[in-house]
């Protein structure tokens, strides 16, 4: 039986949201750097990214298209390490902006992104680093805030420059419920 079902995707509906048990794996490796100003630039305030940074007392920039804020218009320069999940239908481009402005990252974008010429050839010219999991991460949903709606048929992992000590890390992901409150923040 092929496993297609992602060729089949409304991509136009393309609002994920991560959970928070897929940002905590970050943390021991953020912990590690002397990155203090953080830019999340596909979130909302109410993101998993978002509200875990700020808890623990980092100085989090986001924005959104919903802000009126557009990825590649921003400048980046201001930040120490660049941070989230962005819309999977953009990885080439976003990658490309991401390598080009020299900042450190980590973005969490499916596995087969790890395929593909034109990212080869980015990962080739500028190095990568990925930290993935033993299990598939689940995501919210606009219409599942509270809880995860479904875990994808596909793996995720965190897509780095700059951020972890090696270039490959596999990590146990322990999963937990902590709901995404909109206007919570």
């Amino acid at each position: 039986m092929r496993n297609d079902s992602y060729l089949k995707v409304d991509k136009t509906n393309n609002e994920m949201y991560t959970p928070f048990y897929a940002v905590e794996p970050l943390l021991k490796y953020l912990f590690l750097t002397d990155y203090k100003k953080i830019c999340c630039p596909f979130d909302e305030d109410w993101s998993a990214y978002v509200q875990r940074f700020k808890e623990l007392g980092y100085e989090v920039t986001n924005s959104s298209l919903l802000s009126g804020v557009d990825f590649f218009s921003l400048d980046l320069r201001p930040y120490d390490v660049i941070i989230s999940n962005p819309p999977f239908q953009y990885k080439d481009a976003v990658l490309t902006k991401l390598y080009e402005s020299d900042k450190p990252f980590a973005m969490l974008l499916p596995l087969p992104t790890l395929q593909g010429k034109k990212r080869a050839k980015l990962f080739e010219q500028y190095g990568l680093q990925l930290l993935s999991f033993d299990k598939r991460i689940g995501f919210h949903s606009a219409i599942s805030m509270q809880k995860i709606t479904g875990i994808p048929c596909f793996a995720s992992a965190y897509f780095c420059r700059d951020f972890l000590p090696g270039d490959l890390i596999i990590e146990s992901l322990r999963v937990f419920e902590r709901p995404l409150i909109p206007g919570s923040v």
